[in-house]
């Protein structure tokens, strides 16, 4: 399960550097941060498959850059790295999202095939569906096509189908302009200046007969939402 990059977040440097010397060995490409504020910006901004995080940082802890994340990047996965092992703190941390809680000491062995499982479940997730309603028509995501009731059809460039299967995909929730970068164009958005995606938003409810802005919706200042 090489080449997925995994962001670490740990104060220890010596714990630190052992850490991403064993992911870099196992093939993985890594982020690192030694405080909960460097951390909290990589955490937001970073592209990144998986978050390993200690929680006593200097500056903000785990938890709220665990909370943090649970409201800005929702599904991120996350493994906390801890010494602390009280019920309550693994217990919260779970309630926060995190998908797996790893008492320190631990063997590289035993954390690598941690990653690689979390790794693995998140792969394996539920496969969207290929095709899903829009307001007066069908989307399928098989062909990039959206069939309305009266007959027409509209095709969608790949970028534009994927966009729009993230947003339906959020559910309603907000999505914000760095959060489409990060995962439909797989940009790193502090150093990213474009227009292109506004461009695609403006096609998209172009194609979807959403002139009136009724189904994608801007949230100024925040992003984008798709209302059911």
């Amino acid at each position: 399960m090489g080449e997925a990059t995994i962001l670490v977040i740990e104060d220890d440097s010596a714990v630190r550097r052992g850490v991403v010397d064993a992911l870099e060995f196992a093939g993985y490409r890594t982020l690192e941060a030694g405080d909960g504020d460097s951390g909290m910006e990589l955490a937001l901004q970073g592209t990144y498959g998986l978050l390993l995080l200690d929680l006593v940082l200097p500056g903000r802890d785990g938890f709220s850059i665990l909370e943090e994340l649970k409201r800005r990047r929702a599904g991120q996965p996350v493994i906390i790295l801890s010494a602390r092992g009280e019920e309550n703190d693994r217990v919260r941390g779970l309630e926060l999202g995190a998908d797996d809680y790893v008492m320190k000491p631990f063997s590289v062995r035993e954390l690598l095939a941690r990653v690689e499982a979390v790794l693995r479940r998140t792969c394996e997730r539920v496969a969207p569906e290929e095709k899903r309603a829009v307001p007066g028509g069908e989307v399928d995501f098989s062909d990039g096509r959206v069939s309305f009731q009266d007959g027409a059809e509209e095709s969608l460039s790949e970028r534009e189908a994927e966009l729009l299967r993230y947003l339906l995909e959020a559910k309603g929730r907000v999505v914000s302009r760095d959060e489409i970068l990060r995962h439909v164009w797989g940009l790193d958005p502090a150093r990213t200046e474009t227009r292109t995606l506004d461009m695609h938003i403006m096609h998209l409810r172009s194609k979807l007969r959403d002139k009136a802005q009724e189904f994608l919706v801007t949230v100024r200042g925040k992003g984008w939402k798709v209302l059911s």
